[in-house]
């Protein structure tokens, strides 16, 4: 076990034996936890978007394989042309290709970055509604907070509470798609 491991178990071992530690904290106080990739993922707002991202994914790859197989052709067009063209006329039409080819990548680039970017806002969006049902989940199970599942360095399967959250809130906002981002 490592030394901050070690630490902690001290700590925590020390502060339970505190006498003034169990006055300070109710009985029905409870530390739960929740997975929010599976959150995200396993509710029906989660399964929508990334379905929808991964559609625009599938479309960017669609048009840069309809776009690599137009350049290719382009391309193998000013090879055949090269031995007919002076030196200087081919020299101008292979640096447009090449200004062409760049121009292409940077929008192709930028047209991924924001495809990418769809998951981040996506999740973004998601808890940004999400606030409110995990705050009445709370308050239920009279709690004193909610942690992230993977930052917790031991806990009861029962303080997670991603399941019944996932119920919730496909039950309270479903899919997300009528909600106003």
């Amino acid at each position: 076990m490592g030394g901050l491991a070690r630490w902690f178990l001290v700590v925590l071992m020390v502060t339970l034996a505190s006498p003034s530690a169990a006055q300070e904290v109710s009985p029905s106080a409870t530390v739960l936890t929740i997975d929010p990739e599976r959150l995200f993922a396993e509710t029906a707002f989660g399964r929508r978007a990334i379905g929808e991202i991964e559609q625009r994914a599938t479309e960017l790859a669609t048009e840069n394989r309809r776009i690599e197989g137009e350049l290719i052709a382009e391309e193998r067009d000013l090879t055949d042309r090269r031995p007919t063209l002076p030196v200087e006329e081919f020299r101008a039409l292979a640096d447009a290709f090449d200004a062409k080819v760049d121009e292409i990548r940077a929008a192709q680039d930028a047209k991924l970055r924001e495809v990418q970017g769809l998951r981040e806002e996506a999740q973004q969006a998601f808890f940004g509604q999400i606030g409110p049902i995990l705050a009445q989940i709370l308050n239920e199970r009279q709690a004193l907070v909610v942690l992230d599942r993977r930052s917790v360095f031991a806990a009861s399967e029962a303080a997670d509470i991603t399941d019944l959250a996932i119920a919730r809130i496909d039950a309270e906002i479903g899919d997300g798609s009528g909600i106003s981002d």
